[in-house]
């Protein structure tokens, strides 16, 4: 029986006969009642896969935030350690999402190019709109809600605070709660199985997604996708060759050239591999026998980094939002970047660093501001190329990361 193409393969294949198909009925070489049957099915099958991936969204979102917080209870006698890890790695996320929102809002990709496919959300964001003190209002009523309607609801913020002081909780009860925290961590690992089953229908549902688009768009979306890889490309390695050796060098006294060679091993596997998971044993051996950190701050940092600190994650979903949000001929204000950048932030706690689940993040970002959960079939195709750059950024965090909590907690430089 002959070897199927790999996952991503498929999908990329998907992709290319999607945009074939759209760009063929785009130019009336089908019979108009195929054209409108074909069309019929696209919609079918791509509001199926999306209502797929929202289906397993909230469990995976509240199981993988309770079981990242969670997990800081097998390090709580290393109280200094883990606060200043936690500080460092919540910082550079900051960081990195001003600077996404600073490059999309400078550089502007997706500006004067309105996709008619979001004509419906458009509507829905402008009825949602309200004066600057009644949502600030509203946001902070909706942070704390009765977990049973906020999960029922898919209230991502109030889903999200929810989780958090679970995962308190269980750190706070220690061994007295191992079974419910069991519990969730299956839970989690089984919303992962059920994602990898989504993903095999990926390739069809992108396909239809892409076909509706193209059928009705103009030629237009290909520069400006081009645009925004640039932008979101270029300024993931700002962060990642300018700001973290900036903030190491300050910090420690480490110079770039010294940190770069140490950890070239590790930045080359993530950049290959687009997984900080499959990346971490290369990450922990250079983080040790490289750069000289000591094995138990490594051994902490680095694999709490590889679920948490996700620097060029963060960047991206911040600048693909405002991406998103100017196809769909909306102009986020103030207080809807605040939330982006809260569930940014948070939504990267726990999130398993294996390629792929980033969609579902990115699903996440864009529901908690009501932008079209469509525009992942923009998004995906062009994820694998941003994902390489993104995942090295994000392990290049964890280095820098455990060699400064290193200094922070008085344990030398070890060289």
């Amino acid at each position: 029986m002959p070897r199927l193409p790999s996952l991503n393969t498929q999908i990329l294949i998907g992709c290319a006969l999607g945009v074939a198909c759209g760009w063929a009925l785009q130019q009336g070489v089908a019979d108009p009642a195929v054209a409108a049957s074909t069309m019929y099915g696209a919609r079918i099958v791509g509001n199926l896969f999306l209502d797929l991936l929202r289906m397993v969204l909230v469990p995976l979102v509240f199981a993988s935030i309770v079981t990242g917080v969670a997990n800081l209870r097998a390090h709580e006698s290393m109280h200094r350690v883990w606060v200043a890890t936690l500080t460092f790695f919540f910082a550079t996320m900051a960081i990195a999402i001003v600077i996404g929102f600073g490059a999309a809002h400078l550089f502007r990709p997706g500006e004067g190019l309105h996709l008619d496919m979001f004509a419906d959300a458009t509507r829905d964001y402008q009825a949602r709109q309200m004066p600057l003190p009644d949502y600030i209002a509203q946001f902070l009523r909706g942070l704390f809600q009765n977990p049973f309607k906020a999960l029922a609801q898919g209230e991502i913020l109030a889903i999200v605070v929810i989780a958090i002081f679970l995962g308190i909780a269980l750190v706070a009860g220690g061994e007295r709660y191992r079974n419910i925290r069991t519990l969730i961590e299956e839970l989690q690992e089984l919303c992962l199985r059920i994602v990898g089953w989504i993903m095999h229908l990926a390739p069809f549902g992108l396909a239809a997604l892409l076909l509706q688009l193209v059928a009705g768009q103009n030629p237009g979306l290909l520069a400006s996708l081009g645009h925004f890889i640039v932008v979101v490309t270029g300024t993931t390695l700002f962060h990642g060759i300018v700001v973290l050796p900036a903030i190491l060098w300050i910090m420690t006294g480490v110079s770039p050239l010294r940190f770069f060679k140490g950890a070239r091993e590790a930045l080359l596997t993530a950049f290959v591999t687009s997984s900080s998971a499959a990346t971490l044993p290369v990450t922990l051996r250079c983080t040790e026998q490289h750069l000289h950190v000591k094995k138990d701050i490594a051994n902490f940092v680095v694999p709490l980094g590889a679920t948490v600190n996700m620097d060029g994650t963060a960047l991206y979903e911040a600048a693909a939002a405002l991406f998103v949000a100017r196809l769909a001929g909306i102009e986020l204000d103030l207080a809807s970047q605040f939330v982006i950048f809260f569930v940014a932030m948070l939504g990267a706690i726990g999130a398993p660093g294996i390629p792929s689940v980033g969609m579902l993040s990115m699903v996440l970002v864009l529901e908690s501001v009501g932008l079209p959960t469509a525009a992942i079939a923009i998004l995906l195709p062009i994820d694998r190329i941003l994902d390489t750059t993104r995942t090295a950024v994000n392990v290049e965090g964890d280095m820098v990361g455990a060699l400064i909590v290193q200094k922070i907690a008085g344990k030398g430089t070890g060289a």
